[in-house]
């Protein structure tokens, strides 16, 4: 895990997700769990984004001065969304890998396509008391199984309406707490090994010098064409992770 050619995939998968991540809000450990997951596998991927992961989400999570807001109106959806991560890590041990890594395959292309489609969900105020316990449980399963926070996170948080900015900062708060959670089972899990964690802490740097670059760029790149790449990219890597797996 350590000789040159892994560390250098490592760090450009980690410059390129920062790089996504400056230019459009989100992406790094979507990119990063998907490209790891396709080269190297499941289970080291998942440690690997852990703090690259919490580093760039604390600060979304924190800017935006509507904390206060957004927790009162989905804490029941983060609560679940974190508490439910163990269990789905339950499944790391009893479940085949390959089962596991087609599952984030099918994750990744399930949210690739209602982007790049451009679906749009919308929950009424009575249904937000109960949907947001479900999916944020479902989500918390997911992340777990498989170390995707988005499906079906991000939608469900999209078809709250929320303004952009307080969007951006719910799915901080979402990324950030799914990350200490998944942390939290991997470490109970004897999956967090002490190289993991320092290969982990180490591609902070280049995660945020992407990131930099990205948010640089950012003025310069069509936003809606960027996204367009990003989610057809994610489709071929889905695509790639799901046949790598069945063979």
């Amino acid at each position: 895990m350590t000789d040159p050619v892994t560390i250098s995939l490592i760090a450009a998968t980690f410059f390129v997700a920062g790089g996504v991540k400056g230019i459009i809000g989100l992406g790094l450990p979507t990119i990063s769990l998907a490209v790891l997951t396709a080269t190297i596998g499941l289970h080291p991927a998942m440690a690997m984004m852990l703090a690259p992961s919490l580093v760039t989400n604390v600060w979304q999570a924190a800017v935006g001065g509507n904390g206060k807001a957004i927790i009162a109106r989905i804490w029941p959806f983060l609560t679940m969304a974190t508490v439910t991560v163990w269990f789905g890590a339950e499944f790391l041990t009893r479940v085949d890998v390959s089962v596991l890594s087609a599952l984030l395959g099918a994750l990744l292309i399930a949210y690739a396509l209602i982007g790049l489609i451009g679906i749009k969900f919308s929950i009424s105020g009575s249904r937000e008391r109960w949907a947001g316990p479900v999916v944020g449980a479902i989500n918390g399963v997911f992340t777990g199984m498989t170390g995707s926070f988005a499906v079906p996170g991000i939608p469900y948080l999209q078809a709250l309406g929320l303004p952009r900015d307080m969007l951006i900062q719910a799915m901080g708060m979402l990324f950030t707490a799914s990350t200490v959670a998944l942390a939290v089972s991997l470490g109970g899990k004897n999956m967090l090994t002490a190289e993991m964690g320092a290969i982990s802490i180490s591609a902070v740097i280049p995660a945020c010098v992407g990131m930099v670059i990205g948010q640089r760029a950012r003025q310069k790149i069509p936003e809606t064409v960027f996204r367009r790449v990003f989610y057809l990219a994610l489709i071929v890597l889905g695509g790639y992770i799901i046949a790598r797996s069945l063979t």
